[in-house]
């Protein structure tokens, strides 16, 4: 009869006894009582210390350079003052000019203005170029062939008519020869424009080339191509 060896068991210890727990630290955590107001204290002096060396070094360069200084705080002052302005709302800082700004708009878009808005649009569009000291709107009533005023930095003098038809309306020739009857001696100007978001008939086509110096026409395309940054029509 044979017997079959038995397997040691596994040693498990003292029957009855939990193992125990070392208490593991937690990551992050603050040191409390001395050690975190000793390190507060490092902390103080230490930004203590770099502000005064700060201080002493403006002081220096401010007793060698008194004038340049003084221009680099009161421009600090300045900036930091509109920076809190422009954050808190009392002040709106001028974008930068370009093809997102609203100064350029479509065809379809000027057909959706009224006349004094299509007029202030034109000046808009006339303040891009560079060559343009002022535009001024100065339409109404009595107007006498002059929506806006535009006066170039060489001295020149250009007045705008504008014209919002529907598509189907047309400038007709007696526009043609109310600017061209007005714009020297009555405004005083050397140019005269007539801009439309429509077209011109081909009488006012065959009366402005009929004159010693015809004005320049722009009709609804030639429009759409200077608000798309085409040449002004005084270049």
């Amino acid at each position: 009869m044979t017997t079959r060896a038995r397997r040691p068991r596994a040693s498990t210890g003292r029957p009855g006894r939990r193992p125990v727990r070392r208490p593991t630290r937690r990551p992050g955590r603050r040191p409390r009582g001395r050690a975190a107001r000793r390190r507060a204290r490092e902390q103080a002096a230490t930004r203590l210390v770099v502000a005064g060396l700060v201080l002493v070094a403006l002081v220096a360069v401010a007793r060698e350079y008194p004038v340049t200084t003084l221009v680099l705080g009161v421009l600090a002052v300045a900036g930091a003052t509109s920076v809190f302005l422009a954050r808190t709302g009392r002040l709106h800082l001028p974008g930068p000019i370009g093809p997102r700004q609203d100064v350029t708009h479509t065809l379809a878009a000027y057909h959706h203005m009224t006349g004094t808005q299509f007029e202030h649009a034109v000046a808009d569009l006339a303040r891009r170029d560079p060559a343009v000291r002022s535009a001024t709107v100065s339409g109404g009533a009595n107007d006498r062939g002059l929506d806006v005023l535009v006066v170039l930095h060489d001295g020149r003098r250009v007045a705008v008519q504008c014209k919002r038809y529907a598509e189907g309306n047309r400038v007709g020739a007696p526009a043609i020869y109310t600017a061209n009857g007005t714009y020297r001696d009555y405004h005083r100007c050397d140019h005269a424009v007539i801009v439309t978001t429509s077209r011109f008939t081909r009488d006012a086509e065959v009366a402005n080339a009929s004159l010693a110096a015809p004005l320049r026409l722009i009709d609804g395309r030639g429009l759409a191509r200077w608000a798309g940054g085409g040449r002004p029509p005084w270049a």
